[in-house]
């Protein structure tokens, strides 16, 4: 089973992520031939956003979040030892603080709704960190109760955390209020994305070992698979205002469009190979997708495959292509500023941030894209 496939990988990719935390330090990594692909890749863009810097030497990087204000960038460090989360200047890309997280690292990290308290999840320990925005300081670490929890959401009231359980099949319902933990509830197996409706009446959860995207009724806790892929659902974002949900498929190279006035779903747009992290504009026009590209081979994804990964934009309400970036080995965390200017993701097994300049959703429906179109070209490896 998937789940089992990827404990596996786990485990024999721990020593390897250990070794690279520890040997990567901030500043940048000098290697002749990492060099001369990254250049040549740098040169064969043709995207319309606009490349403005790289932070260098930020390992593991799964999960990032720019602050409210727009002026850091936090970073969570998968399974690092000596910080699981580096804050940087978003101007300038310099390292702010990086905050040691009880000798763990970071997985997924959310902002409350004033920005001035950081949630990151731990999954080797199944805590979760409350983080000072201002001070960088660890206010409070909630126990999750569950095995391998990543993904995290908050309540439209920012009253309850819920957390998902990679391999305990659950949810972790937290009160803000107290820290504790108020129940696990079960859900399809290997839960990944989280949506809470801003009513407070549900949870969608994107299920990623069958492709369930199941619906779970918060005060009964019924339980309604909307539907199956048979691929491996990943990351879910929402725009309320349209009634719909946008959720990536990993093992369908796919995004899914859900109504959540009435469950019914539609297969959205196709994408690069393995898209897992996904970002709406703030006017909901753009919806942005970070494509790992394809796996070294079926049972390695922790060393570089052939092709460069992939940062896609689409119309949201269209699905027609607007920008595609040629990005580096394994783009995986995805974050949109507060006005929808700068783009931020990592290049996973690069231990790179790169940052983006992006034009607006006007700018980017408009006009020929056939320049675009053609960085299909661009991303096989030479």
């Amino acid at each position: 089973m998937l789940r089992y496939w990827f404990l596996i990988c786990f485990v024999a990719s721990t020593a390897l992520l250990a070794i690279l935390n520890s040997f990567y330090k901030l500043g940048p990594v000098i290697d002749s031939q990492y060099l001369a692909a990254n250049t040549a890749r740098f040169i064969a863009r043709d995207s319309r956003a606009r490349h403005a810097f790289d932070i260098n030497s930020a390992p593991s990087v799964k999960g990032i979040a720019l602050s409210h204000d727009d002026s850091e960038i936090w970073a969570t460090h998968l399974l690092s030892a000596k910080a699981g989360v580096s804050v940087f200047d978003a101007k300038t890309g310099a390292l702010v603080k990086k905050i040691a997280l009880d000798g763990g690292g970071g997985v997924e990290i959310i902002f409350s709704e004033n920005g001035k308290k950081a949630y990151v999840s731990q999954m080797e320990t199944g805590r979760i960190f409350e983080i000072d925005q201002q001070t960088k300081k660890i206010l409070r670490i909630f126990s999750a109760n569950g095995v391998w929890t990543k993904a995290l959401a908050l309540s439209a009231d920012g009253a309850t955390l819920f957390a998902s359980n990679w391999l305990g099949d659950d949810i972790s319902e937290i009160d803000i209020a107290s820290g504790s933990l108020v129940r696990k509830i079960k859900t399809v197996r290997t839960p990944r994305g989280i949506y809470a409706t801003r009513d407070g009446k549900y949870l969608y959860i994107a299920g990623f070992e069958n492709g369930d995207l199941e619906k779970i009724s918060l005060e009964t806790l019924k339980r309604k698979i909307i539907f199956t892929s048979g691929g491996a659902l990943r990351h879910i974002v929402a725009d309320e205002a349209s009634e719909s949900l946008f959720i990536s498929d990993m093992g369908r190279n796919m995004i899914w469009k859900v109504s959540l006035a009435d469950d019914s779903f539609t297969e959205f747009v196709s994408t690069d190979i393995n898209p897992n992290t996904i970002a709406l504009s703030p006017d909901k026009k753009i919806i942005f997708v970070s494509c790992r590209g394809k796996n070294f081979s079926t049972t390695n994804y922790y060393v570089p495959g052939p092709e460069w990964g992939t940062v896609l934009s689409f119309d949201a309400l269209s699905g027609r292509m607007l920008d595609a970036v040629v990005a580096g080995n394994q783009p995986t965390a995805l974050d949109i500023s507060s006005d929808g200017s700068r783009m931020v993701f990592s290049d996973f097994l690069d231990a790179r941030i790169e940052v983006f300049d992006i034009p607006s959703y006007i700018k980017l429906s408009h006009g020929d894209n056939s320049a675009v179109r053609a960085y299909k070209d661009k991303i096989k490896k030479k």
